[in-house]
C-alpha cells in the first residue's frame, strides 16, 4: 500500500481523522511563540500543510499566510479553506520561496516525513535558506528513545450515517534511522465496516541529535508539548515543540 493513501485516496476523511486537534490552540500557541522569539513580521508558511486548518488561523491572525504540501488532493481541501492563501505543490525537504520569510511552521510532527537524516537535514537547510534574519522555524517532534510501542490514540467520529474509527501509533524497532507511523480507519454504515490501514515510513531521530542537526543554522529553544503554555523542556518527556531562530549572521 502506498504511504500517501491517506492522504490521496482517503484525503475525504483527513479531516475527520484530526477531529480532535485543537488547531485553534496550536496556531495562537505558536503565534506566542513567534512574538517572543521572532523579528515582529507577519510573512509565514506550513510546511506539510495539508488542508490547510492551520493556515486558516494565521490568516485570521493578520498574517501573510501560506502552505506546501506534497500531496495534491490535501491542497485542493486546502485552497477552498482558505481561498486568499497560495498554496504550493512540493517536497519540504527541498523548497524555495520568492521572498525570505517571517515564521516556517511545520505541526503535527510532520517534520518526521523527511523519513531519513539526509533529508531531515536538507528540510532544515531548506528552512533556514527562506527564513529572514532572526525568522523563526517551529515544528513539534517525538524523540525516538522514548517511543512505547505499546501505545496508541484512538478516536471516534459520527459523520451522516457513518460511524468512523481512527487511530494512530508510533514504532521505532530501538534502532536506526527509521522508524513508522501506523494509521487506521474503519467506516461502519448500516451495518457494513471497511478498514484501511496505512504505514508511513518516519524519520527517527533523539532530541539531542536533532539539536545537533539545528545548532549549526539556528539558535535553538526546546519547550514542553504545550501550546497553551511557554514552559521549557524538562529533558524526560518524548514530545517537544522547537523553537528555532535565524541567527542574524551566519
Amino acid at each position: 500500500m502506498s504511504s500517501n493513501y491517506l492522504y490521496t485516496d482517503l484525503s475525504a476523511y483527513y479531516d475527520l481523522m484530526c477531529a480532535d486537534i485543537n488547531y485553534h490552540a496550536q496556531s495562537y500557541g505558536v503565534r506566542r511563540l513567534h512574538q517572543l522569539f521572532g523579528n515582529g513580521g507577519n510573512t509565514h508558511l506550513d510546511l506539510a500543510c495539508g488542508t490547510g486548518p492551520h493556515v486558516r488561523h494565521f490568516i485570521d491572525f493578520g498574517y501573510q499566510s501560506s502552505g506546501l504540501d506534497i500531496n495534491q488532493p490535501m491542497l485542493e481541501q486546502a485552497k477552498a479553506r482558505c481561498p486568499e492563501a497560495q498554496f504550493s505543490l512540493g517536497d519540504m525537504c527541498d523548497f524555495q520561496v520568492g521572498e525570505p520569510l517571517d515564521l516556517i511552521t511545520c505541526f503535527l510532527y510532520s517534520v518526521h516525513y523527511s523519513g531519513d537524516i539526509e533529508k531531515l537535514k536538507q528540510c532544515i537547510a531548506s528552512a533556514h535558506r527562506a527564513l529572514k534574519p532572526g525568522g523563526v522555524f517551529c515544528f513539534n517532534s517525538v524523540d525516538k528513545d522514548k517511543i512505547d510501542n505499546r501505545l496508541f490514540e484512538r478516536h471516534t467520529v459520527t459523520q451522516g450515517d457513518s460511524l468512523f474509527t481512527f487511530s494512530s501509533a508510533w514504532h521505532y524497532s530501538g534502532e536506526g534511522e527509521k522508524q513508522g507511523l501506523k494509521l487506521s480507519i474503519t467506516k461502519t454504515t448500516e451495518g457494513t465496516t471497511q478498514s484501511w490501514d496505512d504505514e508511513h515510513p518516519m524519520v527517527a531521530v533523539s532530541f539531542d541529535q536533532l539539536t545537533a542537526l539545528l545548532k549549526p543554522w539556528f539558535d535553538v529553544h526546546i519547550l514542553e508539548h504545550d501550546y497553551e503554555k511557554i514552559t521549557p523542556w524538562d529533558m524526560s518527556s518524548g514530545n517537544a515543540i522547537f523553537v528555532c531562530v535565524k541567527r542574524e549572521a551566519q
